[in-house]
């Protein structure tokens, strides 16, 4: 079993940069067992560590947490503006026809099945994603491609729906792979490589880095 213990990239009196490991939650979640979370692990090092955007569980990488309520409030400020830029690298079924492109179609729930969500063209919520494929490598069912995600919008599942919306799921993804694929790896091939924002006390841009472990 791989460690869950999240690394801090960097911590100020205003934020923290915290890299949260694949299996771990980002916040507790309904049971007891769910408790152990990204945010509860900071907090024991941070008292007023507050979480400002999420990973899903099985996603890696990199994740802000905000110093107190006020540097919390500007720091979902600058997401809701869309003034913070993220960068994810994705290793996903198949050869990806285009060397860049973007995916431009609105998501909501899957009502029937959730926590999935599904593109939903009547009710759904704009969702936009910029990909560059950086590698292929293999063929026919082995063929995979290694792609970087620039999501614009942050709905729910956004990278994961949009790459199987254009018939590439994620490798390892639970949700959204055929079974037996995901059966075959031992994580979702998804990673928050990079994230880069004005920093909220300072006003100096910042960027942090993240290896993909992939």
């Amino acid at each position: 079993m791989p460690s869950l213990e999240p690394a801090i990239l960097h911590a100020d009196d205003a934020l923290i940069v915290a890299d949260k490991p694949a299996g771990l939650l980002s916040v507790p979640a309904r049971g007891d067992e769910r408790q152990d979370c990204l945010a509860s692990r900071v907090q024991a090092l941070y008292r007023d560590a507050l979480i400002v955007h999420r990973l899903d569980m099985a996603t890696s990488g990199l994740v802000l947490l905000a110093r107190g309520p006020e540097m919390l409030r500007r720091m979902s400020l600058a997401f809701e503006q869309r003034v913070v830029g993220k960068r994810y690298v994705a290793l996903v079924q198949g050869h990806v026809a285009d060397d860049a492109g973007e995916i431009d179609l609105p998501l909501g729930p899957d009502v029937e099945n959730r926590p999935r969500q599904i593109v939903d063209p009547l009710h759904g919520r704009r969702a936009l994603t910029r990909y560059r494929v950086i590698a292929r490598s293999g063929s026919g069912a082995d063929a995979v491609s290694r792609v970087e995600l620039k999501p614009v919008t942050g709905r729910s599942h956004q990278l994961r729906v949009h790459l199987v919306s254009i018939g590439h799921a994620i490798l390892g993804d639970p949700l959204y792979a055929p079974p037996e694929s995901a059966a075959r790896e031992p994580r979702m091939h998804l990673h928050a490589a990079g994230i880069a924002f004005i920093h909220p006390d300072t006003r100096v841009p910042a960027s942090f880095e993240s290896p993909v472990p992939f």
